[in-house]
């Protein structure tokens, strides 16, 4: 069948959620997380995911996340009980007139569980997300992604910083580079010195303009990490394409912040709902894969500490 196909496909990704819809949901899970001290958290989270994917769309068929709250707890309690023995150490450090020991060991183990974080959150939620029934899946190796991590880490102290955006970069293509589509794979292609200079140039023209230049700054980010990222399956591929502007971040950003200041921060489910629209609709998607041949490859992986322990630490970040 795929040697009948044209060169090229279109496709459509869309996201159609609402925000008097989003809403709802979180009102609910605010009180209901608060009413109950927090236990809520875990199924607030998954029925947010729920409700995300499912209202993203490819060629008008959505995205489903199969993660459930109790699932979800079982990993925050074993997040909530790591970061407690984190804290009863440093207590006990400080205790004994050596905060700065306390200190530098709650950062060192902040930064010793962020890679074993990611790869779990990675790992868990790509498992537990599908479309047509086909499920995504990560199959980066744990011990490589610490090794890989720490060494990264170092050059980038080493360095004074210097390195970090190859960091950035080499990061997100380990991971992205190691998600699976059924049988199809995610490859990316950054380069960190193009991202220093990219970053350097945004920097420097913030300054200058006095701030103004920060919205192209964000469009060359966006930009770079969509431009970079493809999908393939075989001889075949579909790449990603970037259609935003500075033009287009300013009137998000603006438009974003008066929701929030007028409606006192309730308005915060229009702002995701318009954010996540946003993006999807400057992101276009080409290429000459059959999604039709898509094959299911990838299993399910149900343990979500990662993805607890990386929501404390704020991972959210790399795709």
């Amino acid at each position: 069948m795929e040697d009948f196909l044209p060169k090229k496909m279109t496709y459509n990704l869309d996201f159609k959620g609402k925000g008097g819809d989003f809403f709802g949901i979180v009102i609910v899970n605010w009180l209901l997380t608060i009413i109950t001290l927090g236990i809520y958290y875990p199924w607030a989270k998954a029925k947010t995911l729920q409700f995300l994917f499912g209202q993203t769309t490819l060629n008008e068929d959505a995205f489903a996340f199969h993660g459930t709250g109790k699932e979800m707890f079982k990993g925050f309690i074993k997040a909530i009980l790591l970061f407690f023995c984190f804290a009863v150490v440093m207590g006990v450090l400080i205790y004994i007139s050596m905060p700065v020991f306390g200190i530098l060991f709650l950062y060192a183990g902040l930064i010793a569980i962020t890679p074993i974080a990611i790869h779990g959150s990675y790992r868990y939620r790509t498992s537990r997300t599908s479309w047509r029934g086909i499920r995504f899946g990560y199959r980066g190796n744990r011990k490589e992604l610490v090794g890989l991590f720490f060494k990264w880490i170092f050059f980038t102290i080493i360095t004074l910083g210097i390195y970090g955006p190859w960091m950035v970069i080499n990061l997100r293509t380990y991971i992205l580079s190691n998600i699976r589509f059924g049988d199809a794979k995610f490859d990316y292609e950054g380069d960190g010195g193009d991202f220093l200079i990219m970053n350097l140039k945004g920097y420097f023209l913030s300054i200058f303009t006095l701030g103004i230049y920060t919205f192209w700054w964000q469009k060359d980010i966006f930009n770079y990490y969509v431009d970079n990222l493809s999908l393939h399956k075989g001889d075949k591929q579909i790449g990603f394409s970037s259609t935003a502007t500075g033009g287009d971040f300013v009137g998000l950003t603006l438009i974003n912040l008066i929701i929030i200041i007028c409606t006192l921060g309730l308005g915060y489910a229009w702002v995701v709902t318009r954010t996540i629209k946003f993006m999807f609709d400057h992101i276009e998607l080409e290429g000459n894969i059959d999604l039709d041949t898509l094959h299911q490859t990838e299993d399910n992986f149900k343990d979500a500490t990662g993805e607890d322990i990386s929501d404390f630490l704020d991972l959210d970040f790399i795709v």
